[in-house]
């Protein structure tokens, strides 16, 4: 995955899209052997994003977790990204931010993060996704494809809109929603550039978070 110089992305083919993993934090982290779980699955070299999530936090410990984590992206050349919140992306000079639907509008958020990377969820609509690409959106993010413990589902994809979405854009998809072993592999045949994933590497009971990033080829 490279970046244009106009914040952009300029993806190479799935088949050799070695790093197609859309890494989304804990809702919590609390636990210094985070950090080091962190380090080893970024080292696999299967990531492309990293995604802070934190829920409940308070602004000072996000901004102090933000930068550890920072460091770890930056030394394993993933982009980090912050979730909502333009301006504590800005405070943290990430390389983005993602928006949902009910967060600041893009435009604005553009004003603040100038030429970085802003993705938006566009749930399972065509409708949400024309609307992004026309604001200059990086990515979309299409979703939930499957049930998911790490957040309550509002809307369900099928994996038609992937499909429907390669017909209209060449803007980079991630799809989002109880990702995991037995499933991932759809995804990418269908198209999907990115796969967000959080709960299969974080809160595994059968894999620790390194074991569990190898198994995805």
């Amino acid at each position: 995955m490279l970046l244009k110089g106009n914040g952009q992305l300029n993806l190479k083919k799935n088949k050799t899209n070695k790093k197609f993993v859309y890494l989304i934090s804990p809702n919590k982290i609390d636990n210094e052997d985070f950090y080091t779980d962190l380090s080893l699955v970024l080292e696999s070299r299967k990531v492309s994003f990293f995604q802070l999530r934190l829920k409940n936090e308070k602004i000072k410990n996000e901004l102090k977790i933000g930068k550890r984590i920072k460091k770890i992206c930056k030394k394993f050349n993933v982009k980090f990204l912050v979730n909502d919140n333009p301006m504590l992306a800005k405070k943290l000079n990430a390389d983005g931010c993602h928006l949902g639907q009910k967060d600041m509008d893009i435009l604005k958020a553009k004003k603040i993060l100038k030429n970085k990377i802003i993705g938006i969820t566009c749930h399972n609509s065509i409708s949400l996704a024309k609307k992004a690409i026309a604001a200059g959106a990086d990515y979309l993010a299409f979703g939930a494809f499957y049930a998911s413990k790490t957040k309550k589902i509002e809307f369900k994809a099928n994996l038609k809109i992937l499909k429907l979405a390669k017909k209209i854009t060449s803007t980079p998809i991630v799809a989002i929603g109880g990702i995991k072993l037995s499933n991932y592999k759809k995804l990418l045949l269908n198209k999907a550039n990115f796969l967000a994933i959080s709960g299969y590497i974080w809160n595994n009971k059968k894999y620790k978070p390194l074991e569990a990033i190898k198994k995805l080829k």
